[in-house]
């Protein structure tokens, strides 16, 4: 409809003046859509450490004008249909379903009636939904490769995972992917991992004991690659009592950046979980141009944060 801008101008004059405000309710049904998505999770809203993936997926919807309805299931897999039930009932445009850290899963078959995206979530079996998940695999690299130019060569061990057989926490597909990286990183430099220390629980309390295993029972360790900054805490805490000087005696480098990981002391080189861009690549798959968004996995690249916790190796005249 054309207008002059006169009358345009009257109009919003009008507008500002009576306070009047759309019916969004009665404007979705003239035109099919709800400017609403729905986020679906299990416990990411009340967890501080991964707030930070709604943060990103309100930022990325606010930028497209949409709105976005968060609901939150505890891990019930029956509350979490309910709810994406509920949410198409209400006409959202797509659904994220989410996890507060990467796991396998049943995809919900209410999921598949429109579109949605999963996130930190891999089906365990093949679906059309995209996945989008942080670069584990890439992260074990990294953290691998931060060790081989520091120097390293020998008297890397791992805490939270076993390597002579490999073994990770049940169900836990970050730990898997990190182990494989790291293990292809150094065998490409021809270096092999000298041990490592299993954990179940990655936790400081685990990263402690584990780490006074590996100096009771072996020779000192040259760098440790924990698998998560609660294991370097603990970790860190264990060198201490043996009087030993991280980064000096025994670099120490992680996973996750927690934001303890700048407060311990030396500070902690960590590779950081991709909260935010996390949240933002999954609102916008799911409102990509184009009636469906790009299926397959998207893998978000996981940063360096580089601090004081890893030495250099010094060589001497011979070395």
């Amino acid at each position: 409809m054309r207008i002059s801008a006169q009358i345009e101008a009257k109009v919003l004059e009008a507008v500002a003046e009576t306070g009047y405000r759309p019916n969004v309710v009665s404007r979705s049904l003239r035109t099919g859509s709800s400017h609403t998505i729905g986020f679906v999770s299990d416990t990411v809203a009340t967890t501080p450490f991964a707030g930070h993936l709604i943060w990103g997926a309100l930022d990325a919807a606010r930028e497209r004008d949409r709105l976005l309805l968060i609901a939150e299931t505890e891990g019930d897999a029956e509350l979490e249909t309910q709810m994406i039930e509920t949410m198409r009932d209400r006409q959202v445009e797509g659904i994220v379903l989410a996890s507060m850290y990467t796991r396998r899963t049943n995809v919900p078959a209410a999921l598949l009636d429109g579109p949605g995206v999963l996130l930190n979530i891999v089906p365990t079996r093949a679906c059309a939904v995209p996945v989008v998940i942080p670069d584990e695999a890439e992260a074990g690299r990294t953290a691998a490769r931060h060790l081989l130019e520091a120097g390293y060569r020998e008297g890397i061990y791992l805490v939270g995972v076993g390597v002579n057989p490999p073994k990770t926490p049940r169900g836990a597909v970050a730990a898997s992917e990190r182990l494989l990286g790291i293990i292809e990183e150094l065998a490409a430099a021809g270096v092999t991992p000298a041990g490592g220390a299993y954990v179940k629980d990655w936790q400081p309390k685990g990263g402690y004991e584990a780490t006074k295993e590996l100096l009771r029972r072996r020779h000192q360790p040259k760098a440790l690659i924990c698998f998560n900054d609660r294991l370097s805490m603990g970790a860190f805490q264990a060198l201490e009592d043996a009087a030993l000087m991280v980064a000096r005696d025994v670099s120490v480098i992680s996973f996750d950046d927690e934001p303890v990981a700048s407060w311990l002391r030396p500070a902690l080189t960590s590779i950081a979980l991709p909260h935010y861009e996390l949240g933002r690549q999954a609102i916008e798959l799911l409102l990509a141009p184009g009636s469906e968004a790009p299926g397959g996995v998207h893998r978000v690249p996981m940063p360096l944060r580089l601090r004081e916790s890893v030495g250099r190796v010094e060589r001497t005249a011979t070395g």
